[in-house]
């Protein structure tokens, strides 16, 4: 930034500076920012710019303009992919066509769940049902497919293709292959009649595995009433109350909120059919076999031989940690002192907060928003020469008030893209922390120039008040570094083709950055960076940061065997079919891979939403943990803010987006090829103690 600009800056900013020095601890502009309520002048001559700078989404009606334009280009991209000869201009051409319907659909995608005013949602919705339809015909469309047929079955044109671009080619061939486009017309038409049926069970599915459960308030004792919400003649469970330490309130609302719905199991089992039925239809042994396509496990067998030996390796660790849960059952409940399945996320919180004095609310006034905004950006800066700058928003630009956008500029390679942070809590707002790619990052043939990445980070964090910024918990301060790894991903990738920009990679691989991040998050040489008392500026000191790892270890066996279930049950599930229910197989895989017992009249499985979004890839999370923490281990540990080994990592991983087969890259940062074996010893080496940040922590 030069002196001028840095000048205006603070010029401009200068309210929100003032206010933070008043508590004796100063910002940077970044910090500034996020540590105050946004001061916006209302210029009633300023023009409407539209959603994110698109300016026919300045009003509702205007996502049918942009779908119009869009599909009018489609045509035109259609056309030209189908009449020109093979070669290069064939896969840019096809991008550039997935590139036109993202655009709008990525961004209807965002706004149908986030803008807070009914018209704007359900006209990004219309769209988005419009877009996917008309994907849905692409994908089927024969003389679009024979072009890129062409290219790809000329050997001699193929060998003249970059790496990148015949992956890119390959990929959007497999697209057109999972849509039966080799089929004959009649099994062709059946698929795509599979299609629109799995978007409907989808949504149902989605829809229903988040509904509230009710039942007579006389049904439950009077005393109990307060902790739920009620209805009338009614008490109305939404969620499990995990964290409740009355453990009689734990087992109201587990057997209530998964008592089994007809409508919604006849669902769930319909859509694993049609799935199942898909994949055999287009050629694949299963759906899981399908999903698995193109990731770093590859097959179905890969990922149960994972989880199993995984499962093999923890098995002494997990019976300790149901022993220790069951002990201090027995101490807090003595007449009820059986191990159930709602015991185990409150039992652990209670042994990690007796060991390990882990109180968050000791921890949040060291961790401002702003301070970790700040924090983030010195580490890019030191990582990658990436800075973060704060930018007001234009009129209509942003969809509420809260919005904060934000600049990412390299030092020496200029501005590589927006994130907007979307970051407070609001009525009708989700409540999962998630990115969004609004558009993706390509080289434009038409314009010579590179189309800048824009995503939305969403969470949903307390505001700030007259008295104090926004603070955040350490699990808070985990997940906004989590989803800023997604974010960083985005940006600095710089892939050719948007079709593989940033996430837009092998599920088992897009949670490798994001979970790396949380290691830097928990490392005291980064905290000791950003993380001080709002108030006074003191350091937050290290035998908290080291208490904090620990606890963190505590049951962590039994944590990773309950997310090893639900993977070896989101498998089972898409393998062939079985003849029996899902719940006979939910309750066979409870006990061989979890532990404690199924509970009667429960089917967990119909809260289980991952089904969709990560049918036969939910295994992706502890995958991705175990390469994360082997980078970790390997190339940071010794020095987590080493620029050239943050080069290193973006050159190898960060930018190929999915450009790159994914154990490619992993082979590339670590330098050799890991086994199976390698992911699952990185796993339980994680829960091995710190003996030397635990002696220092005893000693403080």
């Amino acid at each position: 930034m030069s002196a001028c600009r840095r000048m205006l800056y603070l010029v401009k900013h200068r309210s929100l500076l003032t206010h933070v020095r008043r508590n004796l601890t100063t910002w940077s502009p970044v910090g500034a920012a996020f540590n105050a309520r946004p001061h916006r002048k209302l210029d009633l001559f300023q023009k409407n710019v539209g959603l994110f700078g698109v300016p026919e989404l300045s009003c509702p009606a205007g996502f049918q303009v942009a779908t119009e334009k869009a599909l009018k280009n489609t045509e035109h991209l259609v056309e030209k992919a189908c009449s020109s000869s093979p070669g290069v201009q064939t896969v840019q051409c096809f991008d550039q066509l997935s590139d036109e319907l993202c655009k709008v659909a990525d961004l209807a995608d965002f706004i149908k769940v986030a803008h807070p005013d009914p018209a704007f949602r359900e006209a990004a919705e219309k769209t988005c049902i419009e877009i996917g339809t008309v994907v849905e015909k692409l994908n089927t469309n024969v003389e679009l497919c024979k072009s890129l047929k062409n290219l790809l079955d000329n050997p001699d044109i193929v060998a003249q293709l970059d790496p990148d671009t015949r992956r890119v080619a390959d990929l959007f061939m497999f697209d057109f292959e999972i849509s039966g486009i080799h089929l004959d017309d009649t099994l062709r038409k059946e698929a795509v009649a599979l299609h629109v049926k799995l978007l409907d069970l989808n949504n149902e599915f989605l829809v229903g595995s988040h509904m509230p459960n009710r039942i007579a308030r006389s049904a439950i004792p009077e005393h109990l009433h307060l902790h739920f919400a009620t209805e009338g003649s009614f008490i109305q469970i939404g969620g499990l109350h995990a964290d409740s330490p009355n453990d009689l309130v734990r087992e109201i609302a587990y057997r209530i909120y998964l008592y089994p719905n007809a409508e919604l199991m006849g669902c769930l089992e319909e859509l694993l059919k049609c799935r199942y039925k898909l994949a055999t239809l287009v050629g694949y042994e299963s759906y899981g076999h399908r999903a698995l396509k193109g990731t770093m496990a590859k097959t179905p067998e890969t990922v149960m031989s994972f989880l199993q030996l995984l499962t093999d390796k923890l098995s002494d660790r997990t019976a300790k940690d149901f022993k220790m849960m069951r002990d201090m059952k027995k101490k807090l409940s003595p007449r009820h002192s059986e191990l159930m399945p709602w015991d185990h996320p409150y039992l652990s919180g209670v042994l990690r907060a007796e060991r390990y004095n882990i109180e968050p609310s000791l921890y949040s006034p060291y961790l401002s928003l702003g301070s970790c905004m700040e924090g983030l950006n010195n580490l890019f800066s030191q990582l990658y020469g990436v800075s973060l700058m704060s930018e007001q928003p234009r009129a209509g630009e942003v969809w509420s008030e809260d919005v904060r956008k934000l600049a990412v500029v390299h030092e020496t390679e200029g501005l590589l893209g927006y994130i907007y942070c979307d970051f407070f809590h609001r009525q009708d707002k989700p409540h999962q922390d998630c990115h969004f790619t609004i558009r993706g990052g390509r080289q434009c043939q038409e314009t010579g120039q590179y189309q800048l990445p824009v995503v939305v980070l969403m969470l949903s964090l307390p505001h700030p008040t007259k008295g104090a910024p926004t603070l955040l918990t350490p699990g808070m301060m985990e997940n906004l570094f989590h989803e800023m790894g997604h974010a960083m991903h985005s940006m600095l990738g710089r892939t050719r083709y948007q079709h593989v920009t940033g996430t837009r990679c092998a599920t088992d691989f897009a949670e490798v950055p994001s979970i790396l991040m949380e290691y830097f998050a928990t490392d005291y040489r980064v905290i000791s960076q950003f993380a001080r008392h709002y108030e006074t500026g003191q350091p937050l000191p290290e035998s908290m940061v080291a208490r904090l790892c620990e606890s963190k270890k505590v049951c962590g066996a039994a944590d990773t065997q309950l997310q090893i279930f639900y993977a070896v049950l989101d498998q089972i599930y898409h393998s062939k079919p079985q003849n029996r229910s899902t719940t006979e197989i939910l309750k066979d895989m409870q006990q061989k891979f979890y532990g404690l017992p199924y509970t009667p009249n429960t089917a967990w499985q119909l809260r289980f939403s991952h089904l969709i979004g990560y049918g036969a890839k939910y295994y992706s999370y502890l995958m991705s943990r175990a390469v994360a923490s082997m980078v970790w281990k390997q190339c940071f540990i010794e020095d987590p803010l080493n620029r050239e080994m943050g080069e290193r990592y973006r050159r190898e991983m960060l930018a190929h987006g999915g450009a790159k087969e994914p154990m490619l890259m992993v082979e590339g940062m670590l330098q050799r090829r890991p086994t199976i074996e390698d992911f699952v010893d990185a796993l339980v080496s994680e829960l091995n103690p710190n003996f030397e940040t635990f002696i220092m922590d005893s000693e403080s």
